[in-house]
Formats: C-alpha cells, structure tokens, sequence
C-alpha cells in the first residue's frame, strides 16, 4: 500500500482507530473515505455505555472524503450480493457506494458478513486489516493496542475459511 492509497472504511474501522489514536496517522498516510452513513453510526450509540468511544464529528470529518449513496446504488447492491441485506447498514451502504467506483481502491472492515460480501463479490483481494493499515502509516504502537478483529490473523483466518470451505454466509 502506498501513500495516498485510498482505503474505505467501515464504522467499527473509524471508532477503533479513533480509540487507539491511529486515526489522524492513517488520515496522513492514506486517502480515508468513507459514506454518512458509517459517520452517522460513528457518532451515534449509547455514550454511558462502559468504553464507549466518542468520535468528534470534526476530527472525523477533516481529510477524510465523505460520500452520500443513494437508494440506486444500495438496489444495485442488492442485486449483485442479495445476501448483504443482512449486513449492517454502514457496511451496506461503504459496499454500494464500492460497486460504483472504477479505481483501486481497498477497505477495511471488521465485520464478518461484511468480509462475506466482499467475498460474493469479487473483492477479497480488496480487504486489508486496520493493524496493517495502522502499522503501514507507522502508527505501531497504536497497532498493537487493536482488537483483535481488526488484526491482520483475523482477516487471514476468515479469508481462509470463506476460500477453503465456502463460509459465505
């Protein structure tokens, strides 16, 4: 991955680099994108919840390339991977809003359903975990700090399991 890579992310992407403070570090590295609705969800939730992660809307927002999806594009989805209805809506709509771009873009996300449909459609060579993300824009002690979801081991082993044994649901 090179500097200015755009990478897409996902909501559960946003809220963990923003709680290991590699947020800013893969915004300087990286050309960060993402769709509202993931924004959205990323301010949104129960905020006395214990390790509840505030994300400013500012914070989020600077440098980063927001984009709206329509209803066209989340039906086109919908044609192409009928399975992604289940996703959640932030990951639904950062997939729609993918279907229509023509460059090379990667993404990130956390999600097992969401690393599901990217599998449906054609994208597994898109994904790259937030550790990788974070060790590349050289925020490593961040990078240690992850969930591991967000691990470079977890995408392997369920890129492993989708390829191997045909677990796309």
């Amino acid at each position: 991955m090179d500097r200015g890579q755009v990478i897409l992310v996902d909501t559960n992407v946003i809220i963990e680099s923003v709680r290991v403070s590699c947020w800013s570090a893969l915004k300087a590295h990286f050309s960060m994108e993402t769709v509202d609705k993931c924004c959205e969800e990323a301010r949104s939730g129960e905020r006395r919840r214990p390790n509840y992660v505030v994300v400013d809307e500012d914070a989020l927002r600077v440098g980063v390339k927001i984009h709206p999806v329509s209803a066209r594009e989340l039906a086109t989805l919908a044609v192409h991977d009928p399975d992604s209805r289940g996703l959640d809506a932030g990951e639904r709509h950062l997939w729609a809003h993918a279907r229509t771009r023509g460059d090379a873009w990667l993404a990130s996300s956390a999600d097992h359903a969401a690393v599901c449909s990217a599998a449906r459609l054609g994208w597994m060579d898109r994904l790259v975990s937030l550790e990788e993300l974070a060790r590349t824009a050289g925020a490593h002690r961040a990078a240690g700090k992850l969930k591991d979801q967000f691990s470079t081991a977890r995408l392997s082993k369920w890129r492993t399991i989708i390829l191997l044994e045909g677990g796309l649901s």
